[in-house]
């Protein structure tokens, strides 16, 4: 029986190196500083460790007296996805919003200040900007996460992005390669699968991870997809041919390889954590993003033993898993330099002009008023009214706990003004919602109707019922507006809800 080496040597050390691990908590737990300490690189962050700005400084404070170079990482889209206001909703429009603008500049200073707030915390890797083309309108995933449906225009503005996040002293990770758009399964539940050839994936999918190159993103996060036209039998992440022969020699790519989450069930549920992870180093990626639903030391031990004993079982080369470590430990010396080249926050930015835009420095909720999209006839609200929210169950990567819609920014305008949200187990979403708003002028808002067969029935039922009503599409909006007055967001962050709030408030000549 092999026995494996001890947690200071080198092997072990290199194990812990390319793992990328959650843990619970608002503080760091004893294990993990443990873990920094004999040699973990890479911490994840989630919305589960953060409370407030203050915290998250003093947290992340915390780990690099362990290690000073430590890559701390969180998944801040911005828009629908965040951590970082996962109790409020995001400050930021997302990717769909700022693509639907189409201004370069403006994505840049976006990326820019969101970058800004987070090295501000101590933060030093985002899993951001999703590359992937929205090319399936019924993907259950990506949808507004994405730039867009149109290739040129997702590679163009991921490029910004990363440039923009990137001069904050930020590390972008670029995701979710070789591009998750036109999936109609969510990964977190099972393997998507893409079947097109060779000629579109170029056309289509790896444009914007090209740019992204072009651009300098630091890192790239593997999808957990098949693709038979590249390889029929692993998902990207567990492909050789994808992340070396792809990603490596074909596109030149140098940076760090990241996965996505191994515990999502289209590694776990077929290969294991352990065995996912062995395969995954193998394949080419260096880091292995875990924590998401795992965040114990329990695991991350299981993982680095299970490195190391692929090593010694011939599954894993030795230089392999050292050529892994040595890329997270460069982009940790990376991030140790931009820190310092980026200044402090401070008045120039609180309260000048944002980046690049000539506009104030809430940049946020500058960008959301411009991808707000009205259409239709109808008047505007002048008195309080009834907000009726179809709601469905979001996935994953967004969670059910970070609120959307327009309630509460349409209450601080309307005084009076009430809400309800339905979902597809009321009994009838819209007589209930006719029936509860009495005189007042209903508002439906809604998030892809197009994908949920009872949303769409229910909104044609309330039209019916009350031909006033303003619809406000907080999702991917379907081809055909529908209601007296439609109001496109495309997205449901907190400042998106409240553009959109002051859109079905407004005149038309001030929106």
């Amino acid at each position: 029986m092999t026995t494996l080496v001890s947690t200071t040597d080198t092997l072990t050390r290199d194990a812990l190196a390319v793992l990328q691990p959650g843990f619970t908590g608002t503080t760091a737990p004893d294990w993990l500083l443990r873990r920094v300490g004999e040699g973990l690189t890479s911490v994840g962050l989630f919305g589960r460790n953060i409370a407030s700005p203050e915290q998250l400084a003093a947290l992340t404070a915390r780990l690099r007296s362990e290690r000073d170079d430590v890559l701390v990482a969180i998944d801040e889209e911005g828009g629908d996805v965040t951590r970082l206001e996962v109790r409020d909703g995001s400050s930021f429009p997302g990717n769909f919003a700022l693509g639907s603008v189409d201004d370069v500049d403006l994505t840049r200073a976006v990326a820019h200040e969101l970058g800004r707030r987070l090295a501000a915390c101590g933060v030093n890797l985002n899993w951001a900007p999703s590359a992937d083309v929205n090319s399936n309108p019924d993907n259950p995933v990506i949808g507004v996460r994405s730039f867009g449906a149109d290739t040129a225009l997702v590679a163009r503005h991921t490029a910004a992005y990363i440039e923009g996040l990137q001069a904050a002293g930020v590390a972008a990770c670029t995701k979710h390669f070789p591009g998750h758009g036109d999936t109609a399964v969510d990964s977190h539940l099972a393997t998507p699968r893409i079947d097109v050839d060779l000629d579109t994936l170029h056309a289509r999918e790896l444009l914007p991870f090209r740019a992204a190159i072009a651009a300098g993103s630091k890192s790239v996060m593997s999808a957990h997809i098949l693709l038979p036209a590249l390889d029929p039998d692993r998902p990207a992440t567990l492909s050789p041919r994808i992340l070396t022969g792809l990603l490596r020699q074909e596109l030149g790519y140098d940076g760090l390889i990241v996965t996505d989450g191994v515990e999502m069930e289209a590694i776990s549920r077929t290969y294991g954590i352990e065995r996912g992870s062995v395969l995954a180093i193998a394949a080419g990626a260096d880091a292995i993003c875990v924590g998401g639903g795992l965040a114990d030391e329990e695991t991350v031990l299981r993982l680095r033993d299970a490195l190391v004993a692929a090593v010694h079982s011939g599954d894993l080369t030795e230089e392999r898993l050292a050529d892994a470590a040595a890329r997270v430990r460069a982009l940790a010396s990376w991030t140790q330099g931009a820190r310092g080249d980026v200044p402090e926050p401070g008045a120039e930015v609180q309260e000048g002009t944002a980046p690049g835009t000539g506009v104030s420095s809430d940049i946020g909720l500058v960008a959301a008023r411009r991808a707000v999209k009205v259409t239709g006839t109808g008047a505007r609200l002048t008195e309080p009214a009834y907000v009726a929210e179809f709601s469905a169950v979001a996935n994953i990567a967004v969670g059910d706990e970070t609120p959307w819609g327009i309630a509460a920014g349409l209450t601080r305008l309307l005084p009076g003004t009430e809400s309800a949200r339905y979902t597809d187990e009321s009994a009838d979403p819209a007589a209930e919602a006719v029936a509860a708003a009495g005189e007042r002028r209903i508002v439906a808002v809604v998030r892809d109707e197009h994908r949920h067969a009872w949303m769409g029935a229910a909104l044609d039922a309330l039209l019916a019922a009350r031909p006033d009503t303003i619809v406000v599409e907080m999702g991917v909006p379907a081809s055909t507006p529908r209601g007296s007055l439609h109001i496109a967001t495309h997205g449901a962050s907190k400042v998106c809800g409240q553009a959109a709030a002051e859109a079905v408030t407004s005149s038309p000549s001030g929106v």
